[in-house]
């Protein structure tokens, strides 16, 4: 997980908060309940229609609070995208996790926290207040088995372990590289004009050769690949 760049300091006395999120009463709500704390301010809000580069560039916040199942957004995508063109803003995803291998996800797209659905109000502004501080913050019963599951991830890419003895079918290799501009199994399969099902398939059969976990995954081994 990237070290977070920390643009606020207690001193600063607010913190800058940028939300994402496409259900306008849920929207309207978080908003409400943060700028009712006397140490962080909404500068401004989002459907997640695509603006969101823009309004980081023009607000400059210090996190971007980040629903991970936006309607016209891929959130994890988002999140890399931001954390890519703004190193020093923080990003929290908030949203129902499904598995450890989604927050692994999250946490290689350079998350800095995660606030479940169902967490508390003390909790959620918690969340907010340790990861503006520099404090990476995810569900602590899944914190230190993910963690070690990164470090070995990386030590596997550093040996080259990933790109030894696979095989990988022509069809494979095709879908590889439409995984790594963002596309979804259906907008694959519309692509390369095959059923939906047989890319879940291919899909599936490539994140095994490649021991991955995640579409991400593939996506940051596909373009360490064309740059070696």
């Amino acid at each position: 997980m990237p070290k977070i760049q920390v643009l606020w300091d207690p001193r600063m006395k607010t913190i800058r908060i940028l939300l994402i999120e496409d259900h306008r009463i849920l929207r309207e709500g978080i908003a409400a309940m943060i700028n009712g704390e006397p140490d962080m301010t909404v500068v401004g809000t989002s459907g997640g229609n695509g603006d969101t580069l823009l309004q980081v560039r023009k607000l400059s916040p210090h996190v971007v609070l980040l629903d991970l199942g936006l309607q016209n957004q891929n959130g994890m995508h988002a999140t890399a995208a931001l954390t890519r063109e703004f190193p020093e803003t923080n990003v929290i995803g908030m949203g129902l996790i499904q598995s450890q291998m989604d927050i692994l996800e999250l946490v290689e797209a350079g998350a800095s926290g995660l606030i479940l659905k169902d967490a508390t109000t003390e909790d959620f502004l918690g969340t907010i207040r340790s990861v503006a501080r520099g404090i990476k913050v995810l569900p602590p019963v899944l914190a230190g088995p993910l963690f070690s599951h990164v470090m070995e991830q990386a030590q596997k890419k550093e040996r080259g372990e990933l790109t030894n003895a696979v095989r990988m079918t022509k069809r494979e290799r095709e879908i590889i590289p439409l995984i790594a501009d963002g596309l979804t199994n259906k907008e694959i399969a519309q692509r390369l004009n095959v059923a939906t099902y047989t890319v879940k398939s291919h899909v599936h059969n490539t994140l095994e050769k490649l021991a991955l976990h995640s579409r991400l995954q593939i996506a940051t081994f596909f373009r360490n690949n064309e740059a070696s």
